[in-house]
């Protein structure tokens, strides 16, 4: 079985427009400011190293987190404390990818923007005022439909044979909606960036994709609450067997762990945490008329939690081609 590279291309889009729903602080209890890392873990997944050929892509993800922060631990959050907490969220994020047709260093450099926008909930027993504590308040429930910071970045990708290898780099622009004071934000009101390195192994003969992805995410200060989120480093893997040209399943996975701790005016503690994943994905390819179209469905289950939720992560994703540059014929020097 050997698998046709139209729908290769369509299935690595996928993974691009989650890649950059980065922004949504939608992990709703985090060992981080707001509880939520700049980076969106289980992001990544099947095919995460390979570029695309040039051209303009689009995709859209929708994202559902639900998950708790037991213990009676605190979350540090618009400059309180909140005590007990519960929260939930679904995001909707529209990514735009380009990869430009030019040769740089020997790969294809790509180019993209996100903006994301939805829902996110948080529940708390308690409530101190301060991000240090204070006057406490009771049970609290606070919704929010808004749109967050957006999140410009760019990849420069590599392919020998069935190997396929690339770095990313993204970056927080913090100009969304935010609130001090209120426990739900979906914008960070901080500069951030992520940087990454990927590979991936896939054999178009049997179908088989084995992608990992290893990175660190850099927090900027919260102006409004003097807050900083230490550093982060994330790992994700996917192994994924395509059965035909349309069908795909397989594992996915992710482990996080906060290596340096919170710290500014506004920090208590150093508040990191630590994070393990395993789930599942199915992909589909179609096509709508002459469009190929790519849709992917992940499922994560949070285990081995240190000051950080436990939950369960749903991603949907479509992706699909705007327009593909075709190559110009060059004479071999």
């Amino acid at each position: 079985m050997r698998i046709q590279p139209t729908f290769l291309v369509n299935a690595v889009v996928a993974s691009f427009g989650t890649l950059l729903a980065l922004t949504m602080g939608t992990t709703a209890v985090n060992a981080a400011e707001g509880g939520a890392g700049f980076y969106l873990l289980g992001s990544k997944g099947p095919a995460a190293a390979i570029t695309p050929p040039p051209g303009v892509f689009f995709s859209n993800d929708i994202y559902i987190y639900s998950g708790e922060l037991g213990g009676g631990r605190a979350l540090p959050s618009g400059g309180r404390l909140a005590v007990g907490v519960d929260g939930a969220a679904a995001i909707d994020v529209p990514t735009v990818l380009w990869v430009l047709p030019e040769d740089i260093m020997g790969g294809h450099l790509g180019l993209t923007a996100t903006l994301p926008i939805g829902w996110k909930n948080t529940d708390a027993d308690v409530t101190l005022a301060g991000p240090r504590g204070g006057t406490a308040s009771g049970s609290i429930s606070d919704p929010v439909f808004t749109v967050g910071d957006p999140v410009v970045g760019a990849l420069l990708g590599w392919e020998e044979g069935n190997f396929h290898w690339q770095t990313s780099l993204l970056v927080n622009v913090p100009i969304g909606d935010y609130q001090e004071g209120e426990i739900s934000n979906i914008a960070f009101h901080h500069w951030g960036a992520d940087v990454s390195a990927g590979l991936t192994w896939l054999d178009p003969a049997i179908g088989l994709d084995l992608s990992a992805v290893v990175g660190m995410t850099f927090n900027a200060e919260n102006p409004a609450t003097d807050y900083r989120t230490g550093n982060e480093f994330h790992f994700e893997w996917a192994a994924v067997q395509h059965f035909n040209e349309q069908f795909d399943a397989g594992l996915v996975g992710y482990y996080y762990d906060q290596v340096t701790g919170d710290s500014g005016a506004g920090a208590t503690s150093d508040f990191k945490g630590r994070v393990a994943a395993i789930g599942a994905t199915i992909g589909w390819n179609f096509k709508a008329g002459e469009l190929p179209i790519s849709a992917r469905v992940k499922y994560f289950h949070e285990f081995a939690a240190e000051n950080r939720a436990e939950g369960d992560a749903v991603y949907l994703s479509i992706s699909m081609p705007l327009s593909i540059t075709k190559p110009t014929n060059i004479a071999a020097k």
